[in-house]
């Protein structure tokens, strides 16, 4: 199975969502007039694109449809979908060229972190990378063990410590092996919780300052780990975490299990970070690249916009002309 078939069997929850929803608005309207654009913004918000997204998508799209004359639905789809993708599009791969190159991994408790870190040592080491994974969750009960059966199964080497340890030791020790014996990559798993936020963000800052002092001429990414299922709590957690830590990408899982995948587009409009990686799927590599084209296409691709307005007899009474400008 394709890279994009994966996505799109993975997008099945959301697309059917989105899909039931905006397909319905598309094939009842008579006329693409300010009652659609005002009905396709509450439809968006409740697709779990925010208030913020859903106005700039519809103000977009009312410009576009005026400026360009789009009168039929499937013109004014392909416009959305256009609009959408160029909203998320940017930055998206991994930027990891100097070796050793580190890839710290931030996130809550609980939206799969840990997971998310075994998956990518075995899509990298399936490139031919040579990883390391440290092992600085050491407060979450299990987390280490957790890790190694990740590790184990990946074919890639682990530092760690025991549980209860100083995590910036553990980070420490890593980067120095990683320079040391040639690794192209070290992947470090960090905690999801310590006894308040401040604490959690001092010891994010604290690693970052290491990896600075031991890998000052290394590529780095800190990819913050988010539970697709949270809705527009995700966008929440990636402000607070993008206080502590610069966050350069997002790594967007459970997307499977969700009807709320979705809430990649505001994420990266609102916030300005990318989505890198997506996780689909329980199996080790169902952790996959984004790619914002294809996850257009999967939410959106499928939808049709014939008209049925003979069939169901439906009208839209009274509607109102439509006008580029906010009403």
């Amino acid at each position: 199975m394709g890279l994009f078939e994966k996505l799109k069997n993975g997008l099945v929850n959301t697309k059917n969502s989105i899909a039931e929803k905006i397909g319905g608005l598309f094939r009842r309207s008579k006329k693409i007039n300010e009652d659609f654009f005002e009905e396709l913004e509450e439809t968006l918000i409740t697709s779990d694109l925010g208030g913020e997204t859903s106005m700039e998508i519809c103000d977009r799209l009312r410009e576009k449809a005026k400026s360009e004359k789009l009168s039929d639905a499937s013109q004014v789809l392909a416009a959305m979908k256009e609009i959408i993708g160029d909203m998320i599009k940017g930055e998206n791969e991994l930027v990891l060229r100097t070796s050793p190159s580190v890839i710290t991994m931030i996130g809550v408790n609980g939206a799969g972190k840990t997971t998310a870190v075994g998956k990518l040592a075995a899509r990298l080491k399936a490139e031919g990378k040579k990883v390391l994974v440290a092992a600085a969750d050491v407060f979450r009960a299990a987390a280490i063990e957790q890790l190694n059966v990740w590790t184990d199964r990946a074919g890639v080497d682990i530092v760690k410590r025991a549980e209860g340890s100083d995590p910036a030791a553990v980070v420490y020790d890593a980067c120095g092996k990683a320079l040391t014996e040639n690794y192209d990559i070290l992947i470090i798993d960090t905690a999801g919780r310590l006894q308040n936020k401040k604490n959690l963000m001092d010891e994010l800052k604290k690693i970052s300052r290491i990896i600075g002092q031991k890998l000052p001429d290394a590529d780095r990414e800190t990819l913050l780990v988010l539970d697709a299922t949270t809705g527009q709590n995700a966008v929440n957690q990636a402000k607070l975490f993008n206080e502590a830590s610069e966050i350069t990408g997002i790594v967007l899982t459970k997307l499977d299990g969700t009807a709320k995948g979705g809430i990649i587009i505001p994420i990266k409009n609102e916030l300005g970070i990318p989505v890198k990686l997506v996780g689909i799927g329980e199996k080790i590599d169902d952790l996959q690249p984004f790619v914002p084209s294809d996850y257009a296409e999967a939410l959106f691709g499928d939808i049709k916009t014939e008209d049925t307005l003979e069939e169901t007899g439906e009208e839209t009474e009274d509607p109102k002309e439509f006008t580029p400008e906010r009403e």
